[in-house]
């Protein structure tokens, strides 16, 4: 059995950090019941793309879908009777919207005491910014990264990946499971809540420590590391790579590695504080020694050296690396249409419950009949339902 195959959530989300959530507990066997308008009631329904398309695919893998038009009474009724049977509501509406559709925690606990209600909103669930639409980007802005970002003086540079959407998707992920640990002492539910802001605050991480514990504004440092040096990218005869040299004894190791031991020990950069204060020497002193040889031989070398380094990929050489094979974190499917694909998989291994996509995002509603027909509802009813366009 998958980790959570005992647990139900009911999936009311969008977009994608609301959804990474979901795919978090759906690869680890939770039966997601993705919630949706039926066809042609939502206008922003094709917001991640195609049905068949790469980001729905890999963000709703291992759900099933059930279309339902919650402004209708008798998908209000269908709705509650699934909250009788459910663990866990994920959702992701501006703060306001949830008490208006009545799938706020005060109306879903009075249904289902020991219901978890996991809820996603740009900058909180109150406060002056509670009604902002919230996006990616906008967070990556107020949360100080793009500010960060990018080589000096360049101007606010966005991240490459929705990293306000994905962090906030794994924090409420994990919320869920500690409210379920927990709920196992008390019986009782309760209300998790996180924010793209926060999430993106939280991932700023010492950067966010470094001004509020001393007052230090960080500034776009480029490639380089904002505190330590030499880290970051090195040109070579033929192209890049990354170098971490953090520690003292790793400085001493590279500079014995290029056949200059003295420099590990010359005062200007013996220590971390003293390589930060001279990374301009430090840059002018390394960069024509790497420029002799090729990225895949200095590899080689600093590897034996136990200098930590690495190559800097294009996304087709990400996927071509033997660890990245041997991670086997591209996690083959069978699409009914599309046949073998591969998607994203998770970067977390149990050993003995491990985590599986266990088939391809779901249709449209796909799965209504079979979860009606697991609530009681006869063929009768729901075609009578498809009829009325509850379904």
């Amino acid at each position: 059995m998958a980790a959570l195959s005992h647990i139900r959530v009911l999936d009311l989300t969008r977009v994608r950090a609301g959804p990474a959530c979901c795919r978090i507990l759906a690869d680890h066997g939770a039966d997601i019941i993705k919630i949706e308008a039926p066809e042609g009631v939502d206008p922003n329904a094709t917001i991640n793309g195609a049905r068949d398309g790469y980001d729905m695919q890999n963000l709703h893998r291992s759900k099933r879908s059930l279309s339902l038009n919650l402004k209708m009474p008798e998908a209000r009724a269908i709705f509650e009777a699934l909250v009788k049977t459910a663990d866990v509501v994920v959702e992701n509406y501006r703060p306001d919207v949830k008490y208006r559709l009545g799938v706020d925690y005060e109306t879903l606990a009075a249904i289902n005491p020991r219901i978890i209600l996991a809820s996603i909103s740009g900058f909180g669930q109150d406060g002056p910014y509670e009604k902002r639409p919230g996006f990616d980007q906008i967070a990556q802005g107020m949360g100080g990264l793009m500010a960060v970002t990018g080589l000096p003086g360049q101007g606010p540079v966005r991240a490459g990946t929705a990293i306000a959407d994905l962090s906030a998707g794994v924090y409420a992920a994990t919320g869920i499971l500690m409210a379920i640990i927990e709920r196992g002492e008390s019986g009782k539910g309760q209300w998790i809540h996180t924010s793209l802001l926060e999430a993106m605050i939280s991932m700023m991480d010492f950067q966010a420590a470094r001004y509020l514990v001393d007052g230090v504004v960080p500034e776009q440092a480029g490639n380089d590391h904002p505190v330590s040096t030499p880290t970051g990218v090195v040109p070579t005869k033929d192209g890049y790579l990354n170098l971490g040299v953090a520690g003292d004894g790793q400085w001493r190791h590279l500079c014995e590695e290029i056949g200059r031991p003295e420099l590990g020990t010359d005062p200007r950069f013996a220590t971390v504080d003293a390589r930060l204060e001279n990374r301009p020497a430090v840059r002018d002193l390394l960069e024509p020694i790497f420029r002799e040889d090729t990225t895949q031989s200095w590899l080689v070398r600093l590897e034996a050296a136990h200098v930590p380094a690495g190559p800097i990929y294009r996304m087709d050489e990400v996927f071509a690396d033997a660890q990245v094979a041997h991670l086997g974190i591209a996690a083959p499917v069978d699409h009914p249409t599309r046949g073998p694909i591969k998607l994203v998989g998770l970067p977390v291994h149990l050993t003995r419950t491990p985590a599986k996509i266990s088939r391809p995002a779901p249709d449209l509603g796909e799965d209504t009949d079979a979860i009606l027909t697991e609530l009681g509802y006869a063929a009768e009813k729901i075609a009578a339902l498809r009829a009325a366009k509850v379904v």
